[in-house]
């Protein structure tokens, strides 16, 4: 039996629930993670998980080995890529998870300048809306907006995202003025079906709150189709300003009830507390981190759009 191969199929299953998946990440056949387990039961004396057709679950002492376990695994992870990066540079796989509103347009060049700097760390990088676990799903680290799902995941927050509504001028041009929120319930609206808030809306104005049920005439779940849907001049719409900037400073959607300020989301990097590539995903998260100290650069430029960043 080779111990550590044994410890790191245990602690694999355990944080996914499922000798499948396990199998599926490590490229492996079932039956090799289960023999895996089976030679570490028999090595330890005692049974670690509770299995059924439908369930994986640990036993009492695989409780009590797995948070053991999940320390060894990824402090020798952390130790063998130490040594790596003494001897020249840490390699290995980073699989990431992200939202396509911030990488889309942002993400490349910050992968470009990474991996020159750590050429022996390749990126398998999943883009899209889902809200994943990144511990069943085999992911290092998720890039997302919602908060950790469990208390096995760690949040670390990156930027703000700023939402706000905007439309092209030639659809203003047509149709009424924006000057308060419940303006906007005359208008055609394009917003994002994922936002934790969903259709209940919460504008912040010096003076006022305003609580509003809007309902658009277009729900998508990507907030580039909305921006495109407001340039063409479709109607109003409500995106990030990670996604918006570029069109506002460019004169092809104008920025509205800048007196008003919704609530604002963090685009947070969520990672299981046992993760066994912690060192590789330092190193990414930190990168990232560098780059976005302080007010993003997209938030930036609209300051003399009427975006207030306070």
């Amino acid at each position: 039996m080779d111990t550590f191969q044994s410890i790191d199929a245990f602690v694999r299953v355990a944080e996914a629930k499922s000798f499948v998946e396990v199998a599926r990440q490590m490229a492996v056949s079932k039956s090799v993670i289960t023999t895996r387990i089976q030679q570490l039961e028999e090595f330890v004396g005692a049974p670690l998980f509770h299995r059924s057709t439908r369930h994986v679950g640990l036993s009492e002492i695989g409780e009590v080995y797995f948070r053991e376990c999940a320390d060894l695994i990824s402090r020798a992870n952390e130790l063998v890529d130490q040594m790596r990066e003494s001897r020249g540079s840490p390699t290995g796989t980073l699989r990431v998870h992200a939202l396509p509103g911030f990488v889309l347009g942002h993400m490349a060049h910050l992968l470009n300048r990474f991996q020159d700097r750590y050429p022996g760390i390749a990126i398998d990088l999943v883009v899209n809306d889902i809200v994943v676990d990144p511990v069943k799903e085999g992911f290092d680290c998720a890039l997302q907006i919602f908060p950790p799902a469990t208390e096995d995941l760690i949040e670390r927050r990156l930027f703000p995202v700023r939402r706000i509504f905007c439309a092209s001028p030639s659809y203003l041009e047509r149709h009424a003025p924006i000057v308060e929120p419940e303006d906007l319930q005359c208008h055609r609206l394009g917003l994002y079906s994922r936002y934790p808030t969903r259709d209940k809306w919460v504008f912040d104005g010096h003076h006022r709150k305003v609580l509003l049920d809007l309902k658009p005439s277009l729900r998508t779940n990507s907030v580039h189709m909305l921006r495109d849907y407001a340039v063409d001049g479709g109607g109003v719409v409500c995106i990030p300003t990670v996604v918006a900037s570029e069109e506002i400073v460019a004169g092809r959607l104008k920025l509205l009830l800048g007196n008003y300020r919704l609530s604002n989301f963090w685009l947070s990097a969520v990672f299981p507390k046992t993760q066994r590539n912690m060192f590789k995903l330092r190193l990414f998260l930190d990168d990232l981190s560098g780059n976005f100290a302080g007010d993003p650069q997209w938030d930036q430029a609209l300051l003399g759009h009427g975006l207030p960043l306070s």
